[in-house]
């Protein structure tokens, strides 16, 4: 099957200006009247004058008497003035001023009298505490301008001004396509086989549309044909949707006919960006019997798609619909670790942001356009420009936030060894009164002590073991941090062993059994406690790593080695029981090791650890991780101490 070839890239900025160049908005997007009760997010098409003065008469701003100004010259602290009741008339806030007055004095100002008059100390001037004719709105002038997004004191406004219905251009509609013959609808619910996923960048999408005040149409999945897409394609085109969007299939691979599709019913100006991830991404203009609309090609990767939803087609919708698109807050981040970047694309870097001490760090989370749970753990985006090669470890950049600048105050930053016990740490700090967020990085163990090292973070999670002394964390501490005021706390002693399939139906009994022809190991990255756990009992039964076949595949978290065995591409790892038994595996135990939490002693006070600190000394916390299966809680919470090793 020929592949597509890529149109030559372009950058962002060019890729939307191209469009706007021949996207007639105006043709486009028309315009219609709506009541103005309902007018909210909509943007004016035409400007609109008022038809109602506000006030509409002369009225009282205050509770009090109302009264002829001069009638009250005189008065003074001194010498009081006594009004006859002739001379004033009671009003509430709103009412009408009573012919013949012109001011109002406040009631807390007026001591009224036994034989009704009224007993004031201080004269009024001329429309004190009035609200006149057109103080607010005057009849026939301006109230809102052409393309102005109404906003709901708007409303209010225009309601005031006696505007009940308003000329406004109509609400941006877009279909989207999902397509594949990998691709699930999730509304059935299904259970994914090898080589199938399950479709959800349309919900994404619709999210996303949701903020940008567009209305989304899901089209169900439609195979990898170019007949069916061409059919669904030219449906959407044919709806009253203004912007078409086909998920998946923009790349370069043999069945990725988005393009070609794209380009039999109109013509497609973009091919591909410079920027990572979203470079499949497809911008094009449907033809005029299809009423010119825009078509969009979104990289069916998630990650992909999210760029290719917020870089591009949200400033082209917020443009066609003539509003202007919020920008996100920014902080300056310092990096906690160097990242490599291709020169000449702009790399859009999801980061975890926390702030340590009296500066925002930044630790960078897998690129993968495929993992987007990286989205949901990131707090921020860095941008690497097209011209770097990439950022370095300690360089300040800014990041645009993905969440309220706020919630970085609340945000703990856990850099380290991956547990499950952070992950109920996690939703347990979560649920306190005052919820603190913790962001988790997983580098392994000795990645853990740099960053602590660095100043990179509040806490590192950390289970190296050292056999020369039988201890655990402080002799790699002593050798890499000798001179860091630091304490360890214990969170878990946790089992390690072999994660095998459910009753191992290779009879894998322990580490000789990794240099067998027939058994695929999956390992942990480097740096990882429990990488440094398997060599050393490699070494201790004179095993050299490539006698392991797979000893170079690694993956950064226990649940990840565990679903490697679940799925069959390894036969075993090695990770904590934990992991296991989450997904109803074998598990062959191999050692007991400490789990501690690496704190810099300036942290100690920080409200963050401190409730980090309160959470696992309870009960109920221990227990939790007790039901995990693989777990001790002897040590949970207690400070360690050089040469404490292990309890019996």
């Amino acid at each position: 099957m020929k592949r597509n070839i890529y149109l030559e890239t372009v950058p962002i900025s060019e890729a939307l200006s191209t469009v706007q160049a021949r996207l007639d908005r105006t043709a486009l997007v028309k315009t219609e009247m709506v009541p103005t009760h309902e007018a909210l997010g909509r943007v004016t098409a035409r400007p609109v004058y008022a038809d109602l003065s506000s006030p509409t008469y002369h009225s009282a701003a205050m509770d009090g008497i109302a009264v002829l100004a001069e009638d009250t010259f005189s008065a003074r602290e001194d010498a009081p003035l006594s009004l006859s009741p002739d001379k004033f008339t009671p009003v509430n806030t709103g009412n009408a001023l009573p012919d013949g007055v012109n001011a109002v004095i406040m009631i807390e100002n007026v001591l009224m009298q036994d034989d009704g008059t009224a007993r004031i100390e201080a004269p009024a001037f001329p429309w004190q505490h009035v609200r006149r004719i057109g103080e607010d709105i005057v009849a026939t002038e301006l109230l809102i301008p052409s393309n102005h997004e109404l906003s709901a004191y708007d409303i209010g406004a225009l309601l005031s001004a006696g505007i009940w219905e308003l000329s406004v251009y109509e609400k941006l509609k877009a279909v989207i396509i999902p397509t594949g013959d990998e691709v699930l609808d999730f509304r059935d619910r299904p259970t994914p086989k090898p080589g199938q996923v399950v479709e959800s960048n349309t919900q994404v999408f619709s999210a996303l549309a949701s903020k940008w005040g567009i209305e989304v149409i899901r089209h169900e999945p439609v195979p990898d044909r170019p007949e069916a897409l061409t059919e669904a394609l030219k449906n959407a085109l044919l709806s009253d949707a203004h912007i078409v969007v086909m998920g998946a299939g923009s790349s370069a691979g043999a069945k990725d006919y988005t393009r070609s599709v794209l380009s039999e019913l109109g013509e497609v100006l973009v091919h591909g960006i410079k920027a990572m991830p979203g470079k499949p991404s497809l911008l094009g203009i449907a033809s005029e019997e299809f009423g010119s609309k825009l078509m969009v090609g979104a990289p069916g990767y998630p990650v992909s798609a999210v760029i290719c939803f917020e870089e591009l087609l949200a400033p082209l919708a917020a443009w066609m619909s003539r509003k202007v698109l919020p920008a996100r807050p920014q902080v300056d981040v310092t990096m906690t670790r160097s990242m490599p970047s291709k020169l000449g694309m702009e790399e859009f870097l999801r980061v975890s942001i926390g702030r340590v001490g009296d500066s925002y760090v930044a630790t960078p989370l897998s690129r993968g356009a495929g993992m987007i749970t990286t989205m949901t753990k990131a707090q921020g985006i860095c941008r690497i420009p097209a011209n770097s090669e990439g950022i370095n470890q300690g360089q300040t950049l800014p990041a645009s936030l993905l969440v309220p600048r706020e919630s970085l105050e609340q945000t703990l930053v856990v850099v380290g060894s991956h547990d499950n016990t952070v992950d109920l740490l996690a939703d347990a700090l979560m649920g306190r009164d005052t919820p603190i967020h913790l962001a988790s990085t997983h580098v392994g163990s000795m990645g853990g002590l740099m960053a602590v090292k660095n100043g990179a973070c509040h806490m590192a999670g950390t289970h190296l073991f050292d056999p020369d002394t039988n201890d655990y964390n402080a002799p790699f501490i002593s050798k890499y941090l000798p001179d860091a005021d630091v304490v360890l706390i214990n969170l878990a002693i946790r089992h390690q062993g072999l994660i095998v399939a459910a009753s191992n139906p290779k009879n894998i009994q322990g580490v000789t059994d990794l240099v067998r022809d027939d058994v695929q190991f999956i390992n942990r990255q480097r740096g990882a406690g429990t990488r440094i756990l398997l060599d050393w009992h490699l070494s201790q039964n004179d095993i050299v790593p490539t006698q392991v076949k797979g000893y170079d595949k690694e993956e950064f978290t226990h649940m990840a080695v565990a679903v490697n065995v679940l799925s069959g591409a390894a036969d075993c790892g090695l990770g904590i029981m934990a992991a296991a038994k989450a997904l109803n595996l074998g598990f062959v135990p191999l050692a007991r090791e400490r789990y501690d939490l690496l704190i810099p002693r300036q942290h100690l006070s920080d409200p963050r650890v401190q409730a980090v600190l309160e959470t696992i000394r309870t009960d109920a916390f221990k227990e939790r991780i007790q039901s995990l299966g693989g777990y001790e809680t002897d040590l949970t919470g207690q400070e360690m101490q050089p040469g404490m090793g292990l309890p019996e």
